[in-house]
């Protein structure tokens, strides 16, 4: 039996999150919790690991880091053993293509997989959400450009790409998104901050404070918190 698997749409690690952190942090059980800063690696990654104990400490969850700032970490034998006990793994926003980089068929990343599937709590904020699909949305050309580029992601969830901050600048990168589809079978979730798409037995299910949102080139269907989200992509348990 898998675990829960959120996948939040920004600004995670504050108020707002607690509906899908609690599910998470009661998933975790007894078992070693941690947070990976892999797409923080270039913007002080230390941060978002001090921030993430703070938030965690709320719902009585001890996390600590799983060193995945490199690919090369992503190899390592001592992390890949580290992460073999976890029970929690929570990969926080950033740089959207480097998680995908770094963990892509990486020993580090098939163990967490494996735990995920035994049962522990799986999420990814921001850039660690959008790992989780078949696809990655970055940047075009330059910062700040609304144009988005697919690039191959890890592949948990396959046909999805997630558009996080959706209630914000994320709308913003619809048109690029659907123009530039590998296939029309693509599914594009966008996921507003402080709210996850959250994957349990019975399915998807929007929690926090706002919506998931499914866009297609016929429209949109808007899910509320609490809601169940049909027609999303279930992950490959």
């Amino acid at each position: 039996m898998t675990g829960p698997l959120a996948l939040v749409g920004g600004h995670e690690l504050n108020p707002g999150n607690e509906p899908q952190d609690e599910l998470l942090a009661a998933a975790a059980g007894e078992g070693p919790a941690f947070v990976l800063a892999t797409a923080a690696a270039r913007h002080r990654p230390e941060l978002a690991v001090a921030h993430a104990r703070d938030w965690f400490a709320r719902f009585g969850l001890e996390v600590e880091e799983l060193p995945v700032r490199t690919a090369r970490q992503a190899r390592s034998e001592e992390v890949v053993a580290r992460a073999a006990d976890g029970r929690f793994f929570y990969l926080v926003g950033g740089d959207p293509g480097i998680v995908a980089n770094v963990l892509r068929g990486s020993p580090v990343w098939e163990v967490i997989v494996g735990a995920w599937r035994a049962g522990a709590a799986l999420a990814g904020s921001s850039a660690g959400a959008m790992a989780m699909g078949s696809w990655t949305l970055t940047r075009s050309r330059f910062p700040g450009d609304h144009d988005r580029s697919y690039r191959d992601a890890l592949g948990l969830v396959p046909g999805l790409a997630v558009l996080p901050h959706f209630g914000t600048f994320g709308r913003s990168w619809i048109g690029s998104a659907l123009a530039g589809r590998p296939n029309e079978e693509v599914v594009l979730a966008g996921v507003d901050e402080r709210t996850a798409a959250v994957w349990s037995e019975d399915g998807w299910r929007a929690m926090g404070e706002g919506a998931v949102t499914l866009v297609s080139a016929e429209g949109e269907r808007r899910f509320g918190s609490g809601e169940r989200i049909e027609g999303m992509p279930a992950p490959r348990a």
